[in-house]
């Protein structure tokens, strides 16, 4: 499977143990992460929150990012839909998963859950990607 996880989930996966860290591990090793570097910026710049780095030091924050980058597969996005009004910002997981060719999104985010699938590209939660994955 390719898998999309939207930025909330890998906050998730870099500061507590848990289901999105379960999730994270478990693509890596047996599927396909798919990322972009617009991800991976919204990310960085989410972790400079002071209440992520409460949980998370400027180092172990560089390293998760260097592990995930390392791990996925990076796509060049050329796509751009404006499908969430509420919360444009969440449109570049669409686009990622669809330059991709994604199979799932994982998000927390209600915007992305509501839609459920995308041009055939399922939105789940981290809770139903842990149970896909068993």
């Amino acid at each position: 499977m390719k898998i999309v996880l939207d930025t909330n989930v890998l906050v998730s996966a870099l500061i507590k143990k848990g289901k999105p860290r379960t999730v994270l591990l478990a693509i890596i090793r047996r599927h396909n992460l798919i990322l972009a570097r617009k991800i991976l910026e919204e990310f960085a710049e989410t972790a400079t929150d002071p209440k992520i780095r409460k949980y998370a030091g400027e180092q172990d924050i560089a390293r998760f990012l260097r592990d995930i980058a390392n791990a996925a597969k990076i796509v060049r996005v050329k796509s751009k839909f404006k499908v969430i009004k509420q919360d444009p910002e969440d449109n570049v997981n669409l686009a990622t998963a669809y330059d991709g060719d994604a199979d799932y999104i994982v998000s927390g985010d209600k915007h992305l859950l509501k839609l459920k699938e995308f041009r055939g590209i399922k939105i789940v939660s981290v809770s139903e990607m842990l149970d896909l994955l068993k």
